[in-house]
């Protein structure tokens, strides 16, 4: 793999399109400003569970409850609630019910024309979709021409939402593990189907939007119901599709590129090479190997390295990883006081993670990688492969970088952190389950024939670069947008020109090469 550690434009634009399966038919790559620096270093089986869901005479007529329009600064929005079921492998009838949320999003003045639909799927798992407070980015973009439906995935946001309280409700780690089962994006796919068709006139096709973790569902989408489909929009979010579970795989591939983030944070902000080790050695010469959180929890060197998730693979994420460590420490008010961290760090330490308001993502991380066989805690594992490097307190003592991780859950999260305490169990059940139903279909994603543009940031740390191409050359006629002028946060901090670009693939205003 090129290493380019240059500012994010040096690369541009990459332009692919990839027609057919094999890579070694695939077109020439336009390439334009690369500049290069050197630095030191089978087939799914069919998807028997997933029955797409109809309209029919006997829907009830409390599947679909619409609210009244409001407004926010140039937009109008009308919120929606469906019943669908739990789990969509069984009589609909006899299955539970669960409601799903989603707003429609239209501009100031459009409310009755006859828009087409563009469903958004937000990045997670377990996060819900944004609130809009004006029209801004990419939804001001979208709403000059779409209908927009923001959707809250299964489990978050207002669609029976999965917090530390309501899972309380489920009285065992067996009941709670089966019900999270049905929390993926399998039946995230069911629930859209659900949706277009009572939504869209005459059950016409909408493009979607995904990002990051909701370009998974899109991937998804594409294999098990590609009717309800035309046009997908991908934006750092083409998942490892093989089968078993691949989530060693991305592990293994993700710790390369988390040690170069690591490596460029430090050479950025050298000072806190010094201030890491010493929070890191405070920590382990602390009684119990930590300092109490605001929560309840504790906070320990490895999980100061946590802070990685979200300070090394966003736009601005070194910049607040630097200012919360530059208040790291109280001051001295007294001569002789003892040193202590500072509240300040300890409240921005946890509203970072946010795992005190969306559980969901630490219990169904790792099964997003799962097709028929379990993940046994597959980051941990991973990690233990090569632990002395990313031991932190071993690190600290030999005068090392003490290295971050990243988009990755391990099971001593669940005894440090307070929201989670009570999940062990139900994380440990979901760890072992090897009957996971597929999440894709080769076969139908090597005959794809919706539109497909895809923007694939080059030093993504959260999804790999190699693993998307290889994915990539499996999706008949997708068309990538290959470029480091972004990372992982582009439609969040440039969604007008992310959207527009992977349009004008689509709709011939961008060269096929």
């Amino acid at each position: 793999m090129l290493a380019t550690h240059a500012q994010p434009a040096l690369i541009n634009s990459l332009l692919l399109r990839i027609p057919t399966l094999s890579l070694r038919t695939l077109p020439l790559i336009h390439v334009t400003n690369l500049r290069y620096f050197n630095h030191p270093r089978t087939s799914a089986r069919r998807f028997t569970s997933m029955s797409v869901p109809t309209a029919t005479s006997g829907d009830s007529p409390k599947d679909h409850v619409a609210g009244d329009w409001f407004s926010v600064p140039e937009l109008r929005l009308r919120d929606h609630r469906f019943f669908v079921p739990l789990d969509y492998s069984t009589d609909p009838k006899a299955s539970s019910k669960i409601s799903i949320f989603a707003r429609e999003v239209v501009s100031v003045g459009k409310e009755e024309q006859p828009l087409p639909y563009l469903l958004f799927l937000q990045g997670g798992p377990g996060f819900e979709s944004p609130r809009p407070t004006e029209a801004s980015g990419w939804v001001r973009k979208a709403c000059e021409e779409y209908r927009v439906i923001l959707l809250d995935q299964r489990g978050t946001g207002l669609s029976t939402p999965l917090t530390p309280s309501s899972m309380l409700q489920l009285k065992s780690d067996v009941k709670l593990a089966d019900y999270l089962q049905h929390f993926r994006a399998n039946n995230i796919v069911n629930d859209a189907e659900f949706i277009r068709v009572r939504l869209v006139p005459d059950a016409g096709r909408w493009t979607i939007l995904g990002q990051s973790y909701g370009g998974f569902c899109g991937v998804t989408y594409l294999s098990f119901a590609p009717q309800g489909l035309k046009q997908v929009l991908l934006t750092g979010g083409i998942p490892p599709i093989g089968n078993g579970c691949t989530a060693d795989i991305v592990y293994r591939a993700c710790f390369e590129q988390i040690i170069h983030q690591n490596e460029k944070y430090y050479k950025r902000y050298p000072q806190d090479t010094e201030i890491v080790r010493e929070v890191v050695n405070f920590l382990s010469e602390s009684e119990g190997g930590g300092v109490p959180l605001p929560s309840g929890g504790i906070l320990t060197p490895k999980g100061l390295q946590t802070l990685g998730l979200s300070g090394l693979g966003s736009s601005t994420g070194f910049e607040r990883l630097h200012y919360m460590f530059e208040r790291v420490w109280d001051p001295v008010l007294v001569p002789g006081s003892p040193k202590q961290i500072s509240y300040y760090f300890l409240d921005a330490f946890e509203k970072w993670s946010s795992f005190d308001t969306n559980p969901l993502y630490a219990l169904m991380h790792e099964s997003i990688y799962c097709q028929g066989a379990p993940s046994q805690w597959s980051a941990h594992r991973v990690r233990a492969e090569d632990e002395g490097k990313f031991d932190a307190v071993q690190a600290a003592k030999e005068g090392r970088l003490v290295y971050f991780t990243g988009e990755m859950i391990f099971p001593w999260m669940f005894d440090e952190i307070h929201a989670l305490r009570q999940f062990i169990g139900a994380a440990n059940v979901l760890a072992e389950k090897e009957d996971w139903p597929p999440l894709y279909d080769i076969t139908a994603l090597n005959n794809n024939k919706v539109p497909v543009a895809a923007a694939v940031y080059y030093e993504d740390m959260y999804v790999n670069f190699k693993l998307v191409m290889e994915t990539a050359s499996q999706i008949a006629g997708i068309r990538l947008w290959i470029t480091n002028e972004y990372m992982h946060s582009g439609l969040r901090d440039s969604g007008t020109q992310v959207f527009d670009h992977l349009m004008g693939m689509l709709d011939g205003k961008r060269p096929l090469f």
